[in-house]
């Protein structure tokens, strides 16, 4: 297993290369003012790691693949938009029309039916696409599942908080006031969905729950196939209000400059594209697939080629679920490395517009212990740890994140997750007792969905 890239070390690299043409060289990508230069971010320390350790030697960033992401700035979801232009909410309508559950068993009103946009949207959601293969992805939610603390450690101190030094990623939040003002509900509700994408036969899930069975991992029906319409129709409710300037919540939270809005108050589509985008919702898928299976591996989980792809496939539905054009998917793993490396290549970097959203996250652990909670402390100091370690130094200043000088304590788990990964691969009854426990520490993480949440009840 790789361990290098966790190394917080700056190690001299060059700048990133580019496959230039006169039409790049000009840097006609940047007619957004949220896109810098390639080389400007160069020192990175999380570019530098991807770029030694997880990419070809004789990488260069594609300008085509640099064209379709800035080209994905301006288009949101067109199905999912022209409903919500003709102020339809489609995710209840939808369930029932495809599931046959109507309330006194009639279907939607004809003119729903009838509507393109919709009719559209229950083609999509009505069987899986000829592409997907449900022992693959179960096989990726199997080990996706398999380290629940961490799974939850790499969501919030990674997958998001590294995403708050991207105000691209961050505007929509802030302006929303999602994770800031409700931090803990909007955590737990990102981390139930993960974990409704990624329940599985064998997960006992819905059993416990009194449920059907699921049959497959994200079955028509399924759990997360219904938050998967939840998420779509959420974001793009957002994006619309957005665009119409009902955003407030970064009123007095971050400064009120010019980029940020128009002078009317609606989005700066000039400055930072359409809101929630294909381009920064392929973002978001990386993050809570690449991210964290990397993190896995790194702290010491031993995740094999085939669950790896598993991971990458099992998103990939989840993703398409939610409005992403497949098309622009990278298609494995080497391929998602070199997206991401090209994306964040070109991100500008703010972060004073994160900080609110990460202090937020991180005040989490006291707010619910108390603030002269030592627990509360040290769990802070770990959290704050993992995405010094993971992601590195620079955004964790940027962030304003403590730095702990036992920081690199989080590494002690490596030794111990690889080592009883090892005795779960060779030995049945070690692998039970495994099994034993993570769905015993699965379901005392659930605490707060146990109470508020009727499917996690």
């Amino acid at each position: 297993m790789d361990k290098k890239i966790i190394n917080t070390a700056s190690t001299p690299t060059d700048k990133p290369d580019f496959q230039s043409s006169n039409a790049q060289s000009s840097n006609t990508y940047q007619r957004h003012g949220r896109t810098t230069a390639i080389d400007d971010h160069s020192d990175l320390q999380v570019l530098k790691r991807i770029k030694r350790y997880l990419l070809p030697k004789d990488f260069t960033i594609s300008p085509a693949l640099l064209d379709e992401i800035v080209a994905g700035y301006d288009i949101g979801d067109p199905l999912a938009d022209a409903l919500a232009a003709q102020s339809i909410k489609f995710a209840k309508p939808l369930q029932h029309t495809i599931l046959g559950d109507s309330p006194n068993n009639k279907l939607t009103n004809n003119d729903l039916v009838n509507n393109p946009s919709f009719s559209a949207l229950t083609e999509q959601f009505s069987s899986h696409p000829d592409w997907f293969d449900p022992k693959l992805a179960q096989i990726g939610a199997v080990a996706y599942r398999r380290y629940p603390l961490m799974l939850i450690w790499l969501l919030r101190n990674v997958a998001l908080m590294a995403g708050y030094s991207i105000p691209a990623l961050s505007l929509p939040l802030i302006q929303t006031g999602a994770l800031m003002h409700d931090a803990l509900p909007r955590l737990m509700r990102t981390y139930a969905y993960i974990l409704a994408v990624s329940e599985h036969p064998s997960s006992n899930m819905s059993t416990r729950n009194q449920n059907k069975p699921i049959d497959q991992v994200l079955a028509i029906g399924s759990e997360g196939w219904r938050q998967s319409i939840q998420v779509r129709q959420i974001h793009t409710l957002v994006r619309q209000n957005l665009l119409k300037g009902k955003g407030y919540a970064a009123t007095g939270v971050i400064p009120n400059a010019e980029q940020h809005h128009n002078p009317d108050g609606s989005w700066n589509t000039d400055y930072w594209g359409i809101p929630i985008n294909q381009t920064d919702m392929i973002a978001t898928h990386l993050q809570f697939s690449l991210l964290i299976m990397r993190g896995l591996r790194l702290l010491g989980a031993r995740i094999s080629t085939e669950e790896a792809e598993g991971i990458l496939h099992l998103w990939n539905l989840a993703s398409y679920w939610m409005g992403v054009d497949l098309d622009r998917l990278p298609k494995d793993e080497a391929a998602c490395w070199e997206w991401l490396y090209t994306y964040l290549s070109i991100q500008q970097l703010d972060f004073k517009m994160g900080q609110p959203l990460a202090k937020a996250l991180h005040d989490l652990p006291r707010q619910l212990m108390g603030e002269d909670n030592r627990r509360g402390r040290f769990v802070e100091m770990v959290n704050a740890s993992v995405t010094r370690t993971l992601v590195g130094d620079d955004i964790g200043d940027g962030l304003d994140l403590p730095k702990s000088k036992i920081r690199f304590g989080v590494l002690s788990s490596v030794p111990i997750l690889f080592a009883l990964d090892t005795a779960r691969q060779h030995n049945a009854s070690v692998a039970h007792k495994l099994e034993a426990f993570r769905a015993k520490r699965q379901d005392n993480m659930n605490w707060w969905l146990k109470k508020n949440d009727d499917y996690y009840k």
